[in-house]
């Protein structure tokens, strides 16, 4: 292939490219799109674009996706090569010509390099435009109303220029990201960065090389701006009337805009099925024209930056082409600890408080917003200076917060009668409640004017930091930090009043919407609102911001809640993904036991996740409270020790406690209730003490427990303790152990448990515990020593034809009741059908066999059909899915079943059938005594010729209901003559996989 190395992309080259791919035809197009998947034609090591991302693109954003994947040297090479490749020969010359003419040093890659030389008078533009955005940040910087105690960590450092740099270089070699988007929570620094970037730039120290021009749009502006054109967009900053559009048209590859706070940006109607938009000069609304720059249908190869609160579940991801996702998380832990120590200059006073919020994870982790760090830090030390006696182990996030605000009104000379507090209060609420229904962030002068805020009030919030106005809008204003408009909004839902935030539904009805949504999903934001509604119900908390705001609660809250509870009862967890966490760190936030009671006894189930210190804190504290749970599913990741250590802030001094384990005890507590009847514990990491102390509770006389699951318990010796609840217990009849290594010592000691004469077991799964052929002599013992196991589950265990042999031997026996036997993927051969022959001759109660995914063959088969064609054997299910064996077992099959009309399922799936298999079925499911309403054969080599018999059996046959035939080529004309017959009134089918 000829070409050159020092190929690039310009303005001539862009537009010409971009021709040659918008001539193609829809089937051309295709073609390259599919020649971008081989191999051949792609230079070494490169890294396939994703079919999902090619199959739907048209040829702009083609070459868009060429841009982010190729360094620009390659684009004409590869293009070139599929060219060839599809026998384009005129366009081949043509792109030849063309990379002839524009054959040039390539743009260096390494951001240290310096740019290349510029005309003087692009020099000028560009230093201007820079001085003006200079200046025009700094404004910005400088109104930002930080408190006055407020600690700035960060500062213009060597770092902080190689985390720039690293946004827009992440990779050290090839194509750089042309979509980046800075996520993160509300106050980590988003907007700060982006800034910075900006500044940066502006100031000469960064990106010099890569971009001519950087454009900085704040979303919250675009509400206000009047139609415009692209073009005026990006002079409405320039230093002269009119920006350089043609130079920013011809090198649109060195353009980055930064995009700031796309959440608070109102998507046009039917955004998604708008048309292109590619003129400059054509005027829109501004919100149409950022939709169009960010689908990239404008400047499709400048960079864009893009800062967002909610990337994942917001309409952006859906916009956007390729995406680089940077996670922006604040303030790491050594940045927290430092405000700490900073903000108290008592290192050890400030750690043994670290120390205590780490405890509550949600509230340390919020504290990687600066901002949040203030907030807590304030009020500790307000909270310190004014009460000797403070006991930091007493505090909520909520009273954290509340007391913040109530010590800052404590003292503030706000000019309002008594009289207008409460109505001030409820309008401010009501507007913070609002903003978050509809993830509004800043308010106009005339929303603040409709709710009638009195200015006296709005002043004060601006001194004491509530609220701050919104830099470049003069008339705006906002909540300084958003967990300040989320607690704001939480109060207005406990404040007297019935008249909802937004007009329309109730304050009731917004209230249920807004915590069925909360403990719905895992949005943040709504997560953290539940919360500090909640915790508003605490009554030292509720009389002390009403004699403080002067504000009034509801009397009728608690009454509301109870009411929303008794939905708890009726509704499937699993099917609405029910954060049952969440809701048990919003009930302890309360710390009204006699009300989490009374909200508890609705709840018949729960899923628990315990993975740190406040997970284990809630659970229990709500656990011991539900009087009617019956079904507990529980994970607990990290081991429950035997003591810990705690500091006393009073006195500065360590000390051990047993907190954690009196927790477990809490959790453990529950089922002494009476009413618990499953347990499933699984994914756990216990120790010894902690499983025996488990073990004694569900050993209570009051436990009634009858389900237990443990799943992948780490270590797994810790399941010898299980022999403290198993031994004479009669109430337990499931059990099951699976996922774990049991190993001989810990499932000897189980088996023998087991067989005590007071056991009352009746269903036992060991499925992929590692057992061998050994295991199954203390097995074989447990099925003859009791009658009343009737289930057994030995799945993906190496038992081998040995291990069965020693079953058989129990299962032949008088006293054996087993009902149902599940062997898959146990390695068996063969030989292990004539034991299990014998087995299903002499035991009249095994009705259930699961072989499936065994190596059994032919001959296997042909062996378990002696005493499946006798008349007295009583099996009903019989599962030979993937067991190795072709159309002769068919027949065995088909002729043993005319003998014996117990049958009703038979699944032979995934073994090689093929047609003539199944006409032999088809003969004996047409006969009337056929008893079979279920059969599986699922990827057995079918063809069309099949569907004949299958047709005929459809509109004949009584008894089939479920007939799986998925992964077969039945073929247009196969599955129409199968179509033909389920409309039939004769045919009894129900289900047709």
């Amino acid at each position: 292939m000829n070409s050159s190395t020092n190929i690039s992309v310009d303005d001539g080259s862009y537009e010409k490219l971009l021709s040659y791919l918008m001539g193609l035809d829809q089937y051309q197009l295709e073609e390259f799109k599919l020649c971008l998947q081989s191999p051949q034609l792609l230079p070494e090591n490169f890294q396939k674009i994703p079919w999902a991302d090619l199959k739907a693109v048209n040829p702009t954003n083609l070459l868009c996706l060429l841009n982010e994947y190729f360094p620009e040297r390659q684009l004409w090479e590869v293009t070139l090569s599929i060219f060839e490749k599809m026998n384009l020969t005129s366009l081949c010359e043509e792109v030849r010509a063309k990379m002839n003419e524009i054959a040039q040093a390539q743009e260096p890659q390494d951001p240290n390099q310096e740019e290349p030389g510029m005309p003087e008078e692009e020099t000028v533009h560009r230093r201007r435009y820079r001085e003006r955005m200079k200046a025009k940040i700094l404004v910005m910087w400088d109104h930002i109303p930080w408190p006055e105690d407020h600690i700035y960590l960060r500062n213009v450092t060597e770092q902080e220029h190689e985390e720039l740099k690293s946004l827009l270089y992440p990779n050290s070699i090839g194509a750089q990201p042309q979509t980046i988007v800075l996520e993160g929570r509300a106050g980590v620094g988003k907007t700060t960065l982006a800034m910075k970037v900006m500044l940066h730039w502006a100031e000469g120290f960064l990106f010099q090389h890569r971009f001519s021009y950087v454009f900085y749009i704040s979303c919250h502006k675009v509400e206000e701006m009047e139609d415009t054109t692209f073009a005026d967009l990006l002079s409405q900053d320039w230093p002269e009337s009119q920006a350089p559009i043609e130079e920013f048209m011809c090198h649109p590859e060195r353009l980055l805009f930064i995009i700031d706070g796309f959440e608070e940006m109102a998507l046009p109607s039917k955004w998604d099925d708008s048309l292109p938009y590619t003129d400059w000069y054509q005027k829109l609304p501004v919100a149409r024209i950022l939709l169009h720059l960010l689908k990239k249908e404008l400047v499709p190869t400048a960079t864009l930056l893009i800062t967002t609160r909610d990337y994942r579940d917001g309409d952006l991801k859906k916009l956007l082409l390729n995406p680089w996702f940077v996670l922006i998380s604040g303030f790491t832990e050594g940045d927290r600890e430092e405000y700490f120590i900073r903000y108290f200059g008592d290192q050890n006073k400030a750690k043994k408080i670290l120390h205590w919020i780490r405890r509550n994870e949600t509230l340390f982790h919020s504290c990687s917003a600066p901002l949040v760090c203030w907030t807590v830090c304030s009020c500790l030390r307000r909270q310190i200076g004014r009460n000797p006696h403070f006991r930091l182990s007493t505090q909520t996030t909520t009273s954290l917060y509340a007391y913040f605000f109530s010590s800052l009104f404590t003292t503030a000379e706000v000019n309002l009668s008594d009289q207008s507090w409460p109505e001030q209060w409820r309008a401010l609420c009501s507007l913070a409640a609002e903003g978050m229904w509809f993830s509004n962030f800043t308010f106009a002068k005339e929303v603040i004017e409709h709710r009638r805020l009195e200015v006296p009030l709005i002043d004060s919030l601006f001194r004491l930091n509530i609220l701050q106005k919104v830099s470049g809008c003069e008339d705006c204003i906002t909540f300084t930090h958003q967990s300040f408009q989320v607690f704001f909004g939480a109060m207005f839902y406990v404040l007297r009043g019935t008249e909802g935030s937004f007009g329309g539904p109730t304050k009731h009805q917004e209230m249920r919407v807004l915590l069925n949504d909360a403990f719905a999903d895992t949005n943040f934001y709504w997560n953290q609102m539940a919360l500090f509604f909640f915790g508003l119900l605490k009554r030292d908390i509720a009389r002390e911001l009403e004699d403080t705001l002067h504000c009034k609660m509801s009397p009728r809250i608690m009454d509301e809640l109870l009411e929303w509870a008794e939905e708890l009862d009726k509704f499937d967890p699993v099917s609405i993904r029910f954060e049952f966490l969440q809701f048990f760190q919003c009930l302890y936030e309360t710390q009204e036991e006699n009300f989490v009671r009374q909200i508890l006894n609705h709840l018949l189930e729960a899923d628990l996740n315990i993975f740190g210190h406040l997970q284990l804190r809630v659970s229990s504290f709500c656990l011991k409270l539900c009087q009617r749970l019956s079904k507990l599913r529980l994970s607990v990741s990290g081991p429950i020790p035997h003591t810990e250590l705690t500091f006393d802030l009073e006195t500065l001094e360590t000390r051990l406690v047993d907190s954690k384990i009196r927790q477990w005890q809490g959790i453990c507590s529950v089922f002494c209730n009476g009413n618990v009847r499953e347990l499933y514990l699984s994914n756990s990491e216990l120790n010894a003490s902690s499983m025996k102390k488990l073990c004694y509770e569900l050993r209570n006389p009051r436990c009634k427990l009858q389900k237990l699951t443990c799943k992948s318990i780490t270590p797994v010796r810790i399941l010898k303790e299980l022999v403290l609840l198993l031994y004479g217990n009669d109430k337990l009849t499931h059990l099951n152990l699976s996922s774990n290594n049991l190993g001989v010592t810990v499932s000897l000691m189980i088996f023998r448990t087991l067989r005590h004469s007071a056991c009352n077991l009746k269903y036992l799964c060991l499925e992929k515990c590692n057992l061998s052929a050994a295991s199954c002599q203390n097995l074989a013992l447990l099925l003859t020593s009791t009658q009343r196991l009737t289930r057994l589950c030995l799945g993906f265990n190496q038992l081998q034809d040995d291990g069965v042999t020693l079953l058989c031997s129990s299962l032949t026996h008088p006293e054996c009741a087993l009902q149902r036997l599940v062997l898959w993927f146990c390695q068996l051969g063969a030989p292990s059908c004539r034991h299990l022959s014998d087995a299903l001759l002499q035991n009249k109660s095994l009705t259930h066999l699961n072989l499936r995914k065994n190596n059994l063959g032919d001959e296997g088969v042909k062996v378990l059909c002696e005493a499946l064609s006798r008349p007295d054997c009583n099996l009903q299910n019989l599962d030979l899915s993937d067991c190795s064996f072709t159309t002769e077992s068919c027949g065995e099959l088909a002729n043993a079943l005319k003998h014996n009309h117990n049958v009703q399922i038979l699944d032979i799936g995934k073994n090689d059938v093929q047609d003539d298999g199944v006409k032999r079925l088809c003969e004996v499911l047409k006969h009337s005594n056929c008893a079979l309403n279920t059969v599986g054969l699922e990827k057995c080599n079918l063809t069309p010729a099949c569907c004949q018999p299958l047709s005929s059996v459809l509109r004949s046959c009584k008894s089939l209901v479920n007939l799986n035939l998925l992964g077969n080529d039945l073929g247009p004309d196969g599955v129409n003559m199968l179509w033909k017959s389920l409309k039939k009134s004769t045919c009894k089918l129900r289900k047709l996989g």
